[in-house]
């Protein structure tokens, strides 16, 4: 008997969907998935509603004004085109949330407690968490009788050591102000952590390994036994490597600079997340474009590649000074997946740390898992897909079977 999870991953433009079997093995295609983008914006006669089953694509054209007639494009399609809902018996509605704060160091049956603590913490996520909620309210209107289950972004990274994630700043902002690391993108790395270590024949818990989780927003994170001992990101998802939009790390001084000279807090926040990182650099956020400029000789996307793949050199090497051994580097996420060159510009030259890329195996790496290191290389070099959704449906059903058996979920 198959347990069906819908994963509804709610933006403040987009929302992205699909429909699992949460016991199937990685790898398996979704019985359903689809995109509603370009919420609240005219977005004309263009398709903006993509529903996928099998390998049946339905794209259409439907304007949605806010996330409630977003969610009704989301039904509207499971109708039309399957399979339908009503007749499939839910095992749960897995939502991701951006942030958790503190509080949430696993997923949770939402209810109206839950839902005020995550409104709670808008204020550290106050691009992300207004989306997410929405996202679960309409969910919870429509399958009234459904579980639903919060994932957090952040759960992965609660138990960082106090040396990893606390800042050296006044205790008022540590204490009232809840300012520490907190890190983000924590479904992928526990999904791509255990993957790994299932590719390198040992237990999760016996192994050492820096992850890079590489896409329009990307960060790192150093996980040792399976846990999460520090990570790039910290208050919120700016912070660590160069990126799409985002600047990754920047000297405190610069804020304070810049409002000297009249650039206030909400242009400074704007800039550092969606006109910085490769975007500033290269006048271009999407690093094939990038790479294709610089190898044209574009000096600006030269420069932006050379910026973006150096910061991955220090985090890796950081990081593997922090675990004290190292097992394996794995890459993840579009970028991480599918452009070696950039993954050449960041491992390549590293046998001092036991690094020793295979360039050729490197190369034909564009896609799937893949082993890119030499055969007798002391660290393993992976490509492992990560498989955001999957990681959400099981953590999703593994709640409500916790729940079921009369164990309560842990929230903090």
């Amino acid at each position: 008997m198959s347990t069906l999870v819908l994963v509804v991953n709610a933006g403040s433009s987009s929302l992205k969907y699909q429909l699992l079997d949460a016991d199937a093995p990685d790898g398996s295609a979704p019985l359903a998935s689809g995109l509603v983008e370009r919420i609240g914006e005219d977005g004309g006669d263009d398709e903006n509603v993509h529903h996928t089953v099998g390998d049946d694509e339905h794209p259409r054209s439907q304007r949605c004004a806010d996330a409630g007639e977003a969610f009704a494009a989301l039904l509207d399609s499971f109708a039309q085109y399957g399979p339908d809902l009503d007749d499939l018996e839910l095992t749960a509605v897995g939502h991701r949330v951006v942030h958790g704060g503190e509080r949430f160091a696993d997923p949770v049956l939402v209810d109206d407690d839950v839902l005020a603590a995550v409104e709670e913490l808008v204020p550290l996520a106050p691009l992300h968490n207004p989306a997410n909620l929405e996202g679960i309210r309409l969910a919870r209107e429509h399958f009234a009788g459904v579980p639903q289950v919060a994932v957090f972004d952040t759960a992965f990274h609660h138990d960082l050591p106090a040396r990893a994630h606390t800042y050296a700043v006044p205790r008022a902002w540590r204490e009232e102000h809840g300012v520490r690391r907190y890190g983000f993108h924590g479904t992928s790395y526990a999904f791509v952590s255990r993957r790994a270590a299932q590719l390198l024949g040992r237990p999760l818990e016996q192994t050492a390994m820096v992850v890079l989780h590489l896409g329009n927003g990307a960060s790192a994170a150093a996980i040792l036994g399976g846990r999460s001992i520090d990570t790039s990101m910290g208050l919120g998802p700016v912070e660590g490597l160069v990126m799409g939009t985002r600047s990754g790390d920047l000297d405190p001084a610069v804020p304070g600079h810049l409002a000297r000279s009249g650039i206030g807090a909400e242009e400074f926040d704007r800039d550092v997340s969606t006109r910085s990182g490769l975007l500033a650099l290269a006048g271009r956020s999407d690093v094939r474009e990038v790479v294709a400029a610089a190898r044209g000789g574009d000096a600006d996307a030269e420069l932006a590649l050379g910026v973006m793949t150096y910061r991955l050199r220090k985090y890796v090497g950081a990081y593997a000074a922090a675990l004290g051994r190292l097992d394996a580097v794995v890459l993840t996420g579009g970028v991480g997946e599918h452009a070696p060159v950039v993954r050449s510009r960041a491992l390549s030259g590293m046998e001092i740390l036991g690094i020793h890329l295979d360039q050729d195996a490197n190369d034909r790496a564009t896609g799937g898992e893949h082993v890119v290191s030499t055969p007798g290389s002391p660290v393993t070099v992976l490509v492992v897909p990560t498989d955001e959704e999957r990681e959400i449906a099981r953590q999703a059903a593994a709640v409500v079977r916790s729940s079921d058996a009369g164990q309560s979920p842990a929230t903090s």
